[in-house]
């Protein structure tokens, strides 16, 4: 079993437009990479037999991927896929949906599949709306649920990303009476850096006192710290690593966080043909 990187990602803005039709919502976002990763495990199997082993079990969105892919493709193989998690789960970092297009890319390849970059995003979204933008596998900004992708060049950059130990509940946060679901598209030609806000912010930190807290404490070493997709990782960016770092050294007893460099792309991007 070879094991292969799946990178977590931040929403360096996040603007709810308007409700769509079907329930989902209207975004505009910007999508970051970052170095900080999952590492999932990948065989091939001859006898068409799909095994994994980690959290949630066949729930988990890399058994998903590999169950959509097979069906899609009709191969008669099968994989052993293992996974071990460095992402904080339901943290906002897009864990899940990375570690399923690692799955997607790397068995393209092991079952000798040869589909391109296009057709794997288009079965990445039907695991699930963030997985497309790891197929993609560079710096984007994200329209529709957040699956129409138009490449974005991003200055270099550092992050101190904090943890706070509270599980978020995606659909709450979308459902929530009180979210803004009015807002304006940015123009973006180019991007800067701290544009925009996360409309999702404003709900979580309302009910979530402890995602206020490290918001509030990060936001006194850079102002436009912000939250992540719908919580509960918060981050600041900064242009030098050192100053991250310095941040990172006067976190509070018992905080959980980490550093992380952005990426320019992910790093098993040539393993999809355009």
């Amino acid at each position: 079993m070879e094991w292969h990187p799946a990178p977590g990602k931040l929403n360096l803005f996040l603007h709810v437009l308007g409700r769509r039709a079907d329930g989902m919502h209207e975004l505009q976002t910007v999508f970051r990479l970052i170095d900080r990763c999952d590492r999932v495990g990948i065989a091939a199997r001859s006898d068409g037999e799909i095994r994994f082993e980690g959290v949630f079990g066949s729930q988990n969105l890399c058994f998903r991927a590999a169950e959509e892919l097979k069906a899609r493709s009709k191969t008669s193989l099968g994989c052993e896929i293992a996974l071990e998690k460095t992402l904080p789960v339901g943290g906002g970092l897009g864990g899940g949906s990375s570690d399923a297009a690692t799955v997607l890319l790397v068995l393209n390849r092991l079952w000798n599949l040869q589909l391109r970059r296009k057709t794997l995003m288009e079965i990445g979204l039907q695991v699930g709306a963030d997985v497309p933008v790891f197929l993609y596998g560079r710096n984007a900004l994200g329209e529709g649920v957040g699956e129409r992708l138009s490449a974005l060049a991003l200055e270099p950059a550092w992050y101190l990303v904090l943890e706070p130990q509270v599980p978020v509940s995606t659909a709450e946060i979308f459902s929530d009476p009180s979210l803004t679901r009015a807002s304006k598209p940015l123009k973006m030609a180019p991007f800067l850096s701290g544009q925009g806000r996360n409309d999702l912010e404003t709900v979580a930190v309302r009910r979530y006192p402890e995602i206020a807290e490290k918001l509030a404490w990060l936001r006194e070493r850079n102002p436009q710290a912000r939250m992540t997709g719908s919580g509960a990782c918060v981050f600041a960016e900064f242009r030098r690593q050192e100053e991250a770092a310095a941040a990172l050294r006067a976190l509070p007893a018992g905080w959980r966080a980490f550093v992380a460099q952005g990426l320019d792309r992910h790093p098993l991007y040539e393993l999809a043909d355009e």
